[in-house]
């Protein structure tokens, strides 16, 4: 039973395919630069000692539709997927399902033309995920699709948790309201450390860090997402690789008037020139913790603010649960840094958080608890796999409805 995932960017196409029936992942890449005479791929191919071999080919490629086809020709050569038609189904990574889509669902038309409304939310993403939604249609369209959403697992927060205090009428009219995202990530990674700590996901409070050059945090309650930090917007919430999280809003209003600054530059700033580059000129943090090691201010100053700001969004989260039983660091700076890891719970034994320093030195991309014996709460570093997660929503979402057809 294969499946593939498609996470379609502006200029991008990243894929993974799986055996369903193992759960392996049998290849996967990354084409990038579409539309220039630099486009790449690199993809990964399992062999036969379960390990994988990359490649790295360079060829121009137009547009994503052509992209697509070097995709399916990359594939077939390296004799993960000979004939497209074998394929179980395709999931599509979606950013942005707004208040339509509380799960994942089999995409038609209509399904197609609602994600279209919901562009002005999430106008750079949406309409990337769109394209590559058309292009496998069009390509394949005896393949059953399914959009699965990054907000659906914070579907169900509280209006507390999910309101904004503006205007009501700006909620009912316009759908301003958090809506969260990472929320693939958060979902898998709550529910391996619920597997294992061996308990049901339901009976646990955990406060899970997806933490990359987007970051969030969730806090999940009895296994459900009540709150994350991320807003309408990806914007909101932690301090990220190039995104400033939390602003005071007057901010805004006071660059306007005071710079010159038009409203798209703004957006930009704070988009693409903010968060850790803003702040030392590097949103790599491997070569900010190396410029910190080598003294330099900035790039400290970067750090902490980065730790300080996870710290606090784990106190308020304490608040929210009254328990938390496991702290789970994620995503490619929480499952790689150590300093960050080290940083966060610095200063959180009050919580009932201590870490072991020698554990948490010993990460090296596994599955791995790393609180010391003080600690009430577990402390865990787990690989996110969100494209995993999407293939086990595709699967799931594709027996429903050949099950209602039947």
């Amino acid at each position: 039973m294969k499946v593939t995932i498609i996470n379609c960017g502006s200029s991008s196409i990243k894929y993974a395919m799986f055996d369903m029936s193992t759960r392996d992942l049998l290849g996967s890449g990354l084409l990038e630069r579409i539309g220039t005479k630099e486009s790449r791929v690199r993809h990964r191919r399992r062999n036969d000692h379960g390990t994988y071999d990359e490649i790295l080919m360079h060829e121009p490629v137009a547009d994503h539709a052509e992209g697509f086809e070097f995709i399916l020709t990359v594939a077939a050569k390296m004799r993960i997927l000979e004939n497209p038609n074998e394929l179980f189904g395709i999931g599509h990574r979606v950013v942005h399902g707004g208040e339509v889509y509380r799960g994942p669902v089999l995409i038609d038309q209509e399904v197609i033309a609602r994600i279209r409304e919901l562009i002005p939310l999430a106008p750079l993403h949406n309409p990337a995920n769109i394209k590559g939604i058309e292009i496998a249609i069009g390509r394949l369209p005896d393949v059953p699709q399914v959009a699965v959403f990054d907000t659906s697992f914070h579907a169900q927060m509280p209006p507390t948790a999910f309101h904004y205090a503006l205007p009501y009428k700006l909620y009912e009219e316009h759908h301003i309201r958090r809506y969260g995202f990472h929320g693939n990530s958060h979902h898998y990674v709550a529910k391996r450390a619920a597997a294992l700590l061996g308990k049901p996901l339901e009976s646990l409070n955990l406060i899970t860090l997806h933490l990359g050059n987007g970051a969030s945090a969730a806090a999940i309650l009895r296994g459900k997402s009540v709150d994350t930090s991320m807003g309408m917007t990806p914007l909101e919430g932690l301090v990220m690789g190039t995104r400033s999280g939390d602003l005071d809003p007057a901010i805004h209003f006071y660059l306007l008037s005071e710079t010159g600054m038009s409203i798209e530059e703004v957006e930009s700033m704070l988009n693409s020139e903010s968060g850790l580059k803003g702040i030392c000129g590097s949103n790599d943090m491997r070569e900010i913790g190396k410029l910190a090691d080598e003294g330099n201010p900035r790039a400290k100053l970067a750090m902490d603010m980065y730790c300080y700001r996870i710290k606090k969004q784990i106190g308020a989260y304490f608040a929210v649960l009254g328990r938390v039983d496991a702290i789970v660091f994620t995503g490619g700076i929480g499952e790689n840094s150590k300093m960050i890891r080290e940083g966060t719970c610095e200063g959180l034994s009050g919580l009932g958080i201590s870490m072991d320093a020698k554990k948490n030195d010993r990460v090296a991309g596994d599955e791995l608890e790393i609180q010391d014996d003080r600690s009430a709460v577990k402390i865990m570093v787990i690989p996110t796999n969100e494209e995993l997660e999407i293939a086990d929503h595709a699967v799931e979402t594709i027996k429903a409805e050949r099950d209602r057809s039947d």
